[in-house]
């Protein structure tokens, strides 16, 4: 008996929302030799950060290691959530109860400053709120989110509600899971398109942006911080780490 087949015959190595709007791997200018701020790392958190500075007046240069948009930012699933990971109890546990409902608060905010941008820019990137079904893999998964359902924060009546197995059909036409829970606020957009349009508009701002260039060292020189690549050293005032799980070594926090 031979061995079974890895991927399913219709596996593509690429990602799907490519299709309808491929990657883009602008050429970029060269790594120039000092910028007001240096972003490491290109995608939804440099871009924006970027955007914001450069609109403030700040000189500012993003570098990344590979193409601009390479990782998460074009490769997730498009679904946009109030979740923080935590749950409200390690929450508690942390950071006490007050503090732990403000960060939940942060998440819903988050949302809806995303919904806020996207039209201020407009952004065509198939942006709606549609909600989502949080499936319970068990009883004690389903319970769970009973759980925290009971524990939402004051004035998010309505942001969410249960959805029992035996009622989970409506939702989802399976049985295979032990009910869940509906996320009524959450939404869904096209990653490809949300992030060309925020590359766009970095880009139309006039930060320099420099794919394909690797951060491999950081020193502090004086006022500045040297910033060592794989295409040159540049001086910044202030540098900013926006490589989230891709950073490795370059930065010990």
């Amino acid at each position: 008996m031979g061995e079974s087949p890895l991927f399913a015959p219709d596996f593509a190595p690429t990602c799907y929302w490519h299709d309808a709007v491929p990657a883009r791997d602008i050429a970029g200018d060269g790594l120039p030799a000092i910028a007001d701020v240096l972003v490491i790392g290109s995608g939804y958190t440099g871009l924006n950060v970027a955007l914001e500075l450069a609109r403030a007046g700040r000189a500012t240069v993003v570098i990344d290691a590979e193409a601009a948009g390479w990782g998460c930012s074009t490769r997730n699933g498009g679904q946009v959530s109030t979740g923080i990971k935590p749950d409200v109890d390690e929450l508690v546990a942390s950071h006490g109860e007050t503090r732990a409902r403000a960060i939940l608060a942060e998440g819903r905010r988050s949302l809806e400053w995303l919904g806020d941008f996207i039209a201020a820019e407009r952004i065509d990137c198939c942006f709606r709120v549609c909600g989502r079904f949080h499936a319970a893999h068990s009883q004690a998964a389903y319970d769970k989110l009973a759980r925290e359902l009971d524990r939402r924060p004051a004035g998010w009546e309505g942001d969410r509600f249960l959805v029992p197995r035996k009622r989970q059909k409506s939702e989802l036409g399976t049985d295979a899971y032990y009910g869940g829970i509906v996320l009524a606020r959450h939404a869904a957009l096209d990653p490809a398109r949300f992030y060309n349009g925020m590359l766009d508009r970095v880009l139309t701002a006039d930060v320099t942006v420099v794919p394909h260039c690797k951060a491999t060292g950081l020193a502090k020189d004086g006022r500045t911080i040297a910033v060592v690549t794989t295409r040159g050293t540049i001086a910044a005032s202030t540098v900013i780490v926006a490589t989230n799980g891709y950073t490795g070594t370059l930065s010990p926090w």
